[in-house]
Parts: C-alpha cells; structure tokens; sequence
C-alpha cells in the first residue's frame, strides 16, 4: 500500500468577511474587486515570499510556504495592502480578509494538502477579526524572535474537530510595538466565536443528461441561480459559484467533494430536455454520512426558460431550507448544553420552537435569551427571539401588548447589528402590525422579501397583513405562494387563517369556514383559527354551528369577547366593523 507524502509546511487559509452579503449587493463588482485585489497585491506578495496556491475557494485561498517567518511577513503584507486600498472605500462595501496562520505536518494528495495543520488554520481563520490575522502556538515559537512585529496571547481556545485546546496569539499588524492590544469581546479563553460552525452547502453544476449541448446554459442556469438564491438564506455558508463549477463535467464523489470546499451538504442535479419538456431532478446530501436529506423533480416547458428557471429556483431554495435546519436541529442534539455556541444555541431553538407546544416553545425562548446574553452582537440570535416571542404571543389567546414590549429591543438590536438580515425586518413587521401600523408593516414585511425573495415567511406575513387591512387581492396571491413554497411548514395554520380572512372580507363565507377549518386541522387550539370560523358560520346563516363553534372557542379563551377583539386583534377599522358583525350574530357581547 503506497504511503501517504507527509510533509512540515506553514499553511495560510485567506477568507473574505461576509462575502455571501457582499455578492448579493453587487456580485459583478464583488469579483470585479476581488480579481483586481489578487492581480495587483495578494497574488505578487505571495510570489514573493515564495508561497504557493494551493486553491482558491471563491471566497478565499488556501497557501503554503516552506518557512513560516515567509508565510507571516506575506500575510501582514497582505492585510497592510488591503487596509490601505480600502481607506477611499465605503464601509459597506469594503473587502476584507481573516487569516489563519499554522504549522503543522500535511498530506499531499495529487494538488490539495491536508490534514490537522490544516484544520487548525481553519479554525484561527474562522476565529480572526475582519482584517486580523490569528496565528498557532508553534508559529508564534518560530518567529517572535525573527520579526518585530507585536504579538497579543489570546489563551487557548477550544474549537471543533480538534482534540486538543490550541493557544492562539494575535499579530499587531499596525506595528505598534508599544501600543496596548485591546482583545475583543468575542475571543476571551475558552470562548468559541459566534456563527463559527454555521453549516455551509455547495451546489453543485446540474448535469446536462439531454445530449443537447444547447442545454447547457439552461443547466447552468439553474445551478447559478440556486447558488444565488440559498446565498440569501442567512442560515448556511454557501460556496461561491466559481469553486463549485470546478466540478463541472466530472464524476463526483460526495463525500471527497464535501471534504475538498470543507462543506456538510452538497446539493447536486440533473437536467433531461425531451420535445419542449425538460425535467429538472435534484437532491440535498449530507456528506458527512452520505444520507440524502431531501430529493424532488420538476417537469416544465422550456417555451419561456428564464420564467421556468425562476420557478425551480423559488421551489428548490423553499424546500431545501427547512430540510437543512431540521438536519442541524437532530445534529445539535448530541451536543451538551455547555458545549452549544451560537450557531447550536439558534438551531436548537428553532427545532424546539417550531413543535409550537408551551413548553419547548418556552424552552426555544430561554435558549435564545442565553443566547443574546452570551453573544450580544450576534444578529440572529436578537431577530429569531424577537420573532419568536411575537409569534408564542399569537398563537396564544393572550393580549399581545406583554409581547411585543419584550421583542421590540431584541427586533431593533437585530437591525442595528444586521440591517440585511431579512428576519430581523419580519419581525419589525410583525411588531408593527400588532401595533396596528399596517403600512409600516407592509413595509418592513416586503423589505425582508427584498432581501431574500425566496423567503416563504416573509410572503406569508405579508398577505397577512394585507388580508386584516382589506387589501384582499394582493393579500391571497402572498398566501397562497407562501404555502406553496413551504407545503409543511407549521406557520401554514397562520396563513390559512390568513386566507380565510380574505374569503370572509369578501362575502365568501362558506369558502371562509374551509380554510379556519383547514388550519385548525394544522392547529386546533389555534384562537385566531376559531374566531374566523365563529364569525364565516354566523354570516353564512349557520347560526347553531357558529354558536357551537363559540362555545367551543369560549373553553379556550374564556374572556373573550367584542371589546377584546377590539382592543387585541388587528383589524384596520373597515374590516373590524365586518368581522365584528360576524361575532355578533354568533352570540358574542
């Protein structure tokens, strides 16, 4: 059996900082950048300090260098460069790298390396601060005594997939040798940076399985648009397109793949053009196990094939997405409390939630207010307890007004932290809309859309919101497309509700009654449910039913009545004054 070709290397892992957000605001000058900054400074220092590419991923490079003095005078070269080309730059769309730095012994394999070296720089990568450079134990004994430069002892940290604590320390790039370092927050000993093992996907190029090769466009369309629209889901690390493409045209092993771009999922498909037809097959794979999560085929005609393109984009990115957090959810179960980071903490609050019981509900919510305690600059710890508490109070009988006392700090703190996290904006929306600011709503609802136009959620609070102001046209179609992209999901008792609602406003009472009877067979205890149901049966001149149905809501909401509805159900006051008929014929004072 050939040996492996072990080697001592010192290895440098380049990562941009938020490169999913940059590319969503402007993915062509994103690269346009990107290219220009590898042309005309980390390409020719890395040249010169005689290191070697080992890969580029898109968003970052992995290097090599035989002296580790070498690999970290490239890097502070690298990260001095880039601070000087970003200082005429907006904020915004600034183009920043984290660096990793170790040295440690690596595999060869035909042009990859390998390996815990290669891992541990990984893990200071994932670790360093937008424009820092965080380096290894061994690599800190190697130079401090070659090179000037500052180094700050950040103690050792515990990181996944790796055995032991490593001791970190932090290069001072500014060179200011007698400066004080001040140590963020974020990286105390023993402490694990928030987000740090957030799963990543690659979506791999369809296959064009039509023997047509005026299909290839079509197939590579489909991959690059889903790319982009998973990109937009805040929840998972996505490969950028260019890595992912490498694989084009080869057979593909999941598994070597997955351990080649570092990923957990891979997303792969085919594309079989018969006549005007074409269907599109896709599957979602855990790598780490082989198991397929997920897998579904759509059949079009390719008479409009950017309109078809849309649609496979839209159905694919709505089903993988919650495949995906389930698989994180059963992931995070095997983890003890103590050992949970912020990544964890939000997955197993989401699984937990979403049971829509008192108790896990109320168990979701404490995980995430330990979460925002423990990582209070981590964005969508703040946005998803914000959501969830407005979410719990509604689908409750109780006065909202507890409720949205509480979200609104954790609502506001998520967009001051993110502004382009669309969760944060759903529930700025939802607030509004319990505080009957239904045009504010609309818009903090449609701004989440703009983010993620993928985002079921979002459309279905949005018809929501239009469906309790009357606007009944505009609100049926967001309902009934986020029901569409999310068949299963269990917000779907809320935006039946919602079309009910929109049956009701319209005279359409019997229509009303099926779909409150629909999302009480999605929830029974769901109030919102009952009230559409008591008031659609009384208009239709059901009268004993609706009575019934009273008595019924009545045992699970027993102070009920018409000045409650007035007081905590947001009706804007034209369809207040209808809903109210409705609940007055079936008995209620």
């Amino acid at each position: 059996m050939a040996r492996d070709h072990r080697r001592l290397a010192a290895i440098v892992l380049l990562d941009v900082v938020g490169y999913s957000r940059l590319m969503g605001a402007d993915d062509s000058g994103t690269l346009a950048a990107l290219k220009a900054h590898r042309r005309e400074l980390i390409d020719p220092k890395i040249a010169e300090h005689e290191g070697r590419i080992v890969k580029t991923t898109g968003d970052g490079l992995l290097l090599e260098f035989s002296s580790v003095v070498d690999a970290v005078r490239c890097a502070v070269d690298v990260q001095r460069g880039m601070a000087e080309r970003n200082a005429e730059v907006p904020a915004e769309s600034r183009i920043q790298f984290r660096i990793g730095i170790n040295v440690g012994d690596i595999i060869s394999d035909s042009n990859d390396i390998y390996g815990d070296g290669v891992n541990v720089a990984a893990r200071l990568e994932a670790l360093a601060e937008p424009g820092g450079i965080f380096v290894s134990r061994n690599v800190y004994d190697q130079v401090r005594d070659k090179l000037s430069f500052r180094f700050e002892d950040l103690g050792e940290h515990t990181v996944k997939n790796i055995a032991r604590p490593i001791s970190i320390h932090r290069i001072d790039i500014d060179g200011n040798a007698g400066a004080a370092i001040v140590r963020p927050a974020s990286y105390q000993t023993n402490s694990k940076a928030p987000d740090s093992d957030r799963p990543t996907l690659a979506v791999l190029p369809f296959t064009n399985m039509s023997g047509d090769p005026e299909q290839e466009y079509f197939a590579d369309g489909i991959s690059e648009d889903i790319i982009t629209g998973v990109s937009r889901l805040r929840w998972f690390f996505v490969i950028a397109r260019n890595s992912s493409f490498t694989y084009k045209g080869k057979a593909v092993d999941v598994k070597r793949v997955a351990r080649e771009l570092g990923v957990r999922y891979v997303l792969e498909g085919s594309v079989r053009k018969g006549g005007n037809r074409v269907r599109i097959t896709a599957q979602l794979i855990d790598a780490s196990t082989g198991n397929h999560l997920w897998a579904d085929r759509y059949d079009g005609d390719l008479t409009d094939v950017f309109a078809l393109q849309d649609e496979i984009t839209t159905k694919v990115v709505a089903a993988i997405e919650p495949k995906l957090l389930e698989a994180e959810g059963i992931r995070s179960q095997s983890r003890s409390p103590e050992d949970l980071d912020a990544w964890d903490m939000l997955i197993r609050a989401n699984s937990l939630f979403w049971r829509l019981t008192t108790a896990e509900g109320e168990a979701a919510i404490g995980i995430l207010r330990r979460a925002v305690q423990r990582y209070p600059d981590y964005a969508p710890a703040h946005s998803m307890l914000a959501f969830m508490l407005l979410v719990s109070g509604y689908v409750g009988c109780s006065v909202m007004e507890p409720q949205v006392k509480q979200a609104a700090p954790f609502a506001a703190r998520a967009a001051e932290l993110d502004d382009s996290d669309p969760w944060a904006h759903l529930a700025l929306g939802f607030l509004a809309f319990f505080m009957r600011r239904t045009d504010e709503a609309v818009e903090e609802f449609q701004h989440a859309l703009d983010l993620n136009p993928n985002f079921a959620a979002a459309h279905g609070y949005l018809g929501w919101a239009l469906a309790f102001d009357g606007r009944v046209d505009q609100a049926i179609a967001h309902l009934e497309l986020a029901i569409r992209m999310s068949p299963h999901d269990p917000q779907n008792a809320i935006f039946n509700t919602g079309i009910a609602v929109v049956h009701y406003l319209s005279g359409r009472f019997t229509e009303a009654v099926s779909f409150g009877r629909k999302a009480l067979q999605q929830r029974s205890g769901f109030t919102a449910s009952n009230r559409i149901c008591v008031a659609s049966l009384a208009q239709a001149g059901q009268i004993d039913e609706a009575r019934a149905a009273l008595a019924h809501l009545k045992e699970l909401h027993p102070d009920l009545s018409i000045a409650w509805i007035e007081k905590c159900v947001p009706y804007t006051p034209g369809p207040m004054v209808k809903f109210i008929e409705g609940m007055r014929k079936a008995g209620l004072e």
